[in-house]
């Protein structure tokens, strides 16, 4: 019998992108990989560590998965970021872990389970900047897949550990991409979420400029993608030609997400950011004048932060009304620049910011939603719900709605809907986030 594997993924979707490729190489390897990890033999957890959230979720997750042991578990391996950042102190003191294996060594990842297996624990880790690309087993709906771009960031923002866990900037070459993009096709996918850290830098490093607009018009060629999406753009490189193509080309849907972090010029200045907040204006300025809708995040409590400041953030959200926006409260990381400022905001204000900063935000996006009442978009099908034995509803998007951050469309509808197929849908109800409607011919 084959060794069962479980893998259990967390953090962002870039990562969730080297899990993929991790489960393709493990079945390529002869491993069964099973969902219920109370069957497995092994244990992977593929860990985000960016955050001090993200690092405690992880461990607690390991010390969950673990507990198998006592059942049929055999050993329990730890990959990914934290390995990566943290491998030597949790190589020392998470002795419920078998292997630490850092964010390089996903290509050896069938070795190092059999050498797990043996009964050697090791820590594999190495700092060759290597890229993790290849085959992937989707863990998304068939109808959807990420595709990474680029690893590492050179933007060395100050309260950001990405440059130093995941290394430089590093581009996947336009052609394996557009390859790699076509096998997704061909499996099935018809929307393709473009994400990186710095998706908007892609190219810069292999061909001495950013080819971001180049590849979203070459990946648009392949017959059956309907929808390419674009994550993760800084404001600073989206230029006139990106806007020209999002607006021109057809399959790129009108949609951007931008993670700002702040409007306040001394705070950006401070978060090392390249954006003011003019040029941030005239720029959302132009992407909502050609009906391009946003998606940002925001960072509350940075140093230096005040009633003030969020004020002007608040100001900002009303004046563009963006409909799809994230808040976090900003993370005191020990190895980051900011960690050592001044001006550090107490952890209660920072929630209280928070707090204050999603109120004022969903009576905009809920005031979004009730304008579009009447409207009929464009969607597509991810699944449906049951009730009393028969389709409820059906859940969809629509061009601004991400899958899973976003909101969605509940649609009703005489006749059958195909999960994956788009469809016209009136919009009839709106709530906070999400909307409803009825397919319509």
């Amino acid at each position: 019998m084959s060794t069962k594997v479980g893998v259990v993924s967390l953090g962002c979707d870039k990562n969730r992108v080297d899990t993929e490729v991790m489960l393709a190489n493990l079945v390529a390897g002869g491993y069964e990989i099973v969902s219920d990890p109370s069957q497995a033999d092994v244990i992977i957890v593929n860990t985000c560590a960016f955050l001090e959230s993200a690092r405690k979720e992880a461990i607690e997750t390991v010390l969950e998965m673990a507990r198998y042991k006592s059942a049929n578990c055999k050993k329990v391996i730890v990959t990914g970021c934290l390995g990566q950042k943290f491998g030597n102190e949790l190589y020392k003191e998470l002795i419920e872990a078998d292997a630490i294996v850092g964010t390089y060594e996903y290509a050896d990842i069938c070795n190092i389970v059999a050498e797990t297996l043996g009964g050697s624990r090791k820590l594999y880790k190495n700092c060759d900047n290597g890229l993790t690309f290849g085959s992937r087993i989707l863990t998304t709906a068939p109808h959807i897949a990420y595709l990474k771009v680029a690893d590492g960031c050179d933007n060395f923002c100050t309260y950001c550990l990405i440059p130093y866990i995941r290394g430089r900037y590093r581009s996947v070459p336009m052609e394996k991409l557009l390859q790699h993009a076509n096998e997704l096709a061909a499996q099935g996918v018809k929307e393709l979420i473009l994400v990186a850290q710095d998706t908007t830098r892609y190219g810069n490093d292999l061909y001495g400029k950013p080819m971001l607009t180049e590849l979203v018009r070459e990946l648009s060629k392949i017959e059956q993608l309907h929808w390419i999406r674009l994550l993760y753009c800084y404001p600073e490189l989206i230029d006139k030609a990106l806007i020209d193509e999002i607006v021109s080309n057809p399959k790129i849907v009108n949609y951007v997400d931008i993670p700002l972090q702040h409007i306040n010029d001394a705070i950006l200045r401070k978060m090392n950011r390249r954006s003011d907040g003019l040029s941030i204006r005239t720029l959302f300025e132009k992407l909502s004048g050609n009906h391009i809708a946003i998606r940002s995040t925001f960072i509350c409590g940075f140093p230096t932060e005040t009633d003030a400041t969020i004020a002007e953030l608040e100001e900002f959200l009303r004046q563009n009304r963006l409909r799809n926006v994230g808040f976090f409260a900003y993370s005191r990381e020990d190895g980051t620049a900011a960690a050592k400022f001044d001006n550090q905001v107490t952890e209660r204000q920072k929630q209280m910011y928070v707090r204050q900063l999603y109120k004022t935000q969903k009576a905009i996006a809920a005031r979004l939603n009730r304008e579009d009442i009447g409207k009929v978009y464009e969607c597509m099908i991810d699944g449906y719900e049951y009730f009393d034995g028969k389709y409820y509803f059906y859940k969809g998007r629509t061009y601004f709605m991400t899958p899973e951050i976003d909101g969605t469309v509940m649609i009703s509808s005489e006749k059958p809907l195909t999960v994956g197929n788009f469809y016209n849908v009136r919009i009839n109800g709106a709530q906070d986030y999400d909307l409803s409607g009825e397919a319509v011919e």
